[in-house]
């Protein structure tokens, strides 16, 4: 079966459109609430589903990713709570998901077990912040692993060479930092994505998407106009924490005009 990253960014491209990659985080605030928002993401045109794993120690994560994290512990997400999530999703939608995680959940569930069972889900691709390639490649229990495109991520900080590395080893499509830093809307994108957009591209055909930072529909369409997909993620998960009496609502609210950008701007 093609996975479906595959072939939405294919279908994609043959259209010339952009990408919207919306991140929350799996079960926050709650199992019923987090199946409800990525359903409805889902129906507003997002392409693409990222779906953070809830971890105690999420140091790449600004604040508000840090308490989405905490809301959904404390609400009884698990691991395979998230797999579920991903089941319960499936049964009516086939928009692509790509889990968000550190390695410590992964590793103690069973790396090549997650992997095999995350696919079995529903899952599409992995972005694994703290577990470079070339590190998994001396563990064969970590490089064994299938089931699940390898998402990678770039930042502007990134030596040339590890450019062409992490590029070339890239599947489903390479997330690309529009700034530095943690995650979170306290910082606009960079003005020179494009030429970023473009070094990466040098080393590979798999899709950019460029994420962090943005949070209007204006920061959508600029993005746009110079990548393959444009990634939203802590604006979005702050509308959970603003409106807990309607999460759904107001993150269909939020995200429909950013989505409505991103398109317009291809």
């Amino acid at each position: 079966m093609p996975n479906r990253l595959d072939t939405t960014f294919a279908r994609l491209r043959e259209a010339r459109q952009t990408a919207f990659v919306a991140y929350v985080a799996a079960g926050d605030p709650d199992f019923a609430s987090s199946l409800e928002i990525i359903r409805s993401l889902a129906d507003a045109g997002a392409d693409v589903i990222e779906l953070g794993l809830p971890f105690s120690d999420p140091l790449a994560d600004g604040i508000v990713n840090q308490l989405a994290a905490e809301r959904a512990l404390k609400a009884g997400m698990t691991t395979a709570r998230a797999l579920e999530l991903i089941r319960e999703f499936r049964s009516t939608h086939q928009t692509p998901i790509v889990l968000f995680t550190y390695l410590n959940p992964i590793y103690s569930y069973g790396f090549e077990a997650f992997h095999r069972d995350a696919a079995a889900a529903g899952a599409d691709g992995i972005l694994l912040l703290d577990l470079p390639p070339d590190e998994a490649a001396l563990n064969p229990e970590l490089a064994a692993a299938t089931g699940l495109k390898s998402i990678r991520l770039i930042a502007p900080s990134t030596p040339p060479d590890r450019v062409k590395l992490l590029a070339q080893s890239a599947e489903g499509f390479i997330y690309a930092l529009s700034r530095s830093g943690v995650t979170g809307a306290h910082g606009a994108p960079s003005a020179n994505i494009a030429a970023l957009v473009a070094s990466i591209k040098e080393h590979t055909d798999v899709p950019v998407c460029v994420g962090f930072g943005i949070s209007t529909p204006q920061q959508a369409a600029m993005v746009a106009a110079a990548a393959d997909g444009v990634i939203v993620g802590s604006a979005i998960v702050e509308q959970i924490q603003l409106h807990p009496e309607a999460p759904a609502a107001a993150v269909l609210a939020f995200s429909a005009p950013l989505i409505a950008a991103t398109k317009a701007a291809t």
